[in-house]
């Protein structure tokens, strides 16, 4: 009986297939750096070798991620008092870049967003160097302590030596305790009072909930959206992917207006309840 032998030509592609498969397994979907990391899925398994991952946090739950000092992230923070009403925060980065378009992915090292606390409490999540802090969300006396925290796409905080690389700075009494701060905030503008817009989606919070129910916006690239929110509880209102944030006084329709000048699929949440409003599908 003559004696089988196996085809190069199947062996060739079994080789292929297996190189094809260890390839997509090590760059993830599309190639991307990103992991897609989500809850319930661990930071080793979204974040690779970046950094040493310590049995510490930041206070809040975010496990610190730690990097040699040489090279680190780093931040400083002023305040400058508003013409108008509260301070205007600015945030010096050093080796980090923000990037919100890959929040949620894998860590990278130099990049990832920051938390705004004042006192301990949260205030809001930054995606730029400039935030504008409204003197009614500031305590008229007593402590007023500023923390800025740099935390990776995976939302575990960067840091060195065993602490988080942060910031912090004690806001003084001055003109940002404008009166503005003491009298009935002015409604916020709506879009034929100032810029039109094409769009414009209204939305409302209260006791934690949304309505309309969180969806999907679809708007043509180049439109105009006005987000007219009104919330039962001081947030800030964060536009995923167009670096725009909005204070969101209690009780009160405030109004953000921007131009979707990009394609994409954005979010658009509040900082302090973590809550989904909207998507905004740009085509």
């Amino acid at each position: 009986m003559p004696r089988r032998t196996r085809r190069p030509g199947r062996a060739a592609a079994l080789l292929v297939l297996a190189l094809l498969l260890a390839g997509g397994a090590a760059t993830g979907c599309g190639g991307r750096a990103t992991t897609h990391h989500k809850p319930g899925t661990s930071h080793e398994q979204a974040s690779g070798n970046v950094g040493t991952l310590l049995a510490a946090d930041d206070g809040a739950g975010h496990r610190l991620r730690e990097v040699p000092a040489e090279g680190a992230p780093e931040v400083r923070l002023t305040a400058r008092p508003d013409s108008e009403d509260g301070w205007n925060l600015q945030l010096a980065v050093t080796n980090f870049r923000f990037t919100p378009d890959s929040t949620g992915g894998a860590a990278l090292p130099g990049a990832g967003h920051a938390h705004l606390e004042l006192n301990g409490r949260k205030l809001a999540r930054l995606y730029g160097s400039w935030f504008h802090l409204p003197a009614a969300q500031v305590p008229e006396t007593g402590t007023r302590t500023l923390t800025v925290r740099l935390y990776a796409d995976d939302h575990t905080a960067w840091a060195v030596a065993g602490k988080p690389v942060e910031a912090t700075l004690e806001l003084a009494a001055g003109p940002a305790q404008s009166t503005h701060a003491h009298s009935p905030a002015a409604p916020s503008p709506t879009p034929s009072e100032s810029v039109q817009a094409d769009r414009t989606v209204t939305i409302t919070v209260r006791d934690g909930k949304v309505s309309p129910a969180p969806g999907r916006v679809e708007v043509t690239r180049g439109e105009r959206v006005a987000l007219r929110i009104t919330s039962d509880r001081a947030d800030t209102l964060h536009v995923h992917g167009f670096d725009k944030e909005l204070a969101l006084p209690a009780g009160q329709e405030a109004t953000l207006i921007l131009t979707a000048d990009h394609a994409g699929l954005f979010e658009v949440e509040t900082h302090e309840s973590d809550l989904v409003l909207t998507q905004l599908l740009v085509r």
